[in-house]
């Protein structure tokens, strides 16, 4: 199940020019690793940076200027909702992505309250989380 705020589209990447520049932020490196690497080889989109720490997030967004910012509900630290009102409110042009394992429909919807433009669960398939970034990115050029 892919959770998509309202202003969120699918259809094509408007308004932004060359791959996609992201920041990952998930605590599980391995999985992070394959994420980074999978994603790049899409062609689309280009990871610029990551971390597997929350409190880092608005840190490197700032220093990095992402399109976008996938976010891991679950991070130590701050948590993903925290990461995400931070990230949206000192960093207002980087869309956020919220990745979850587990969370409820609760847990989601307190991550697309907190500024996510979409929620993504880990267990979709390579694709969903490749088109919300494309929506993701599509949104934030909006």
């Amino acid at each position: 199940m892919i959770a998509y705020a309202a202003r969120c589209r699918l259809s094509r990447v408007e308004g932004v020019a060359g791959p996609i520049r992201i920041v990952v932020i998930e605590d599980n490196d391995v999985f992070r690793d394959a994420l980074e690497l999978l994603l790049a080889l899409t062609g689309e989109i280009e990871v610029v940076g990551s971390a597997g720490h929350g409190a880092d997030a608005v840190d490197i967004c700032r220093e990095l200027a992402p399109d976008v910012v996938l976010v891991d509900y679950r991070l130590p630290g701050l948590d993903g909702v925290e990461v995400t009102r931070a990230v949206h409110r000192d960093c207002p042009d980087v869309a956020v992505v919220a990745l979850t394992a587990a969370a409820g429909d609760r847990e989601v919807q307190a991550m697309l309250d907190a500024g996510a433009v979409a929620c993504v669960r880990k267990h979709e398939p390579l694709e969903a989380i490749r088109e919300s970034v494309l929506a993701a990115a599509s949104a934030g050029a909006s």
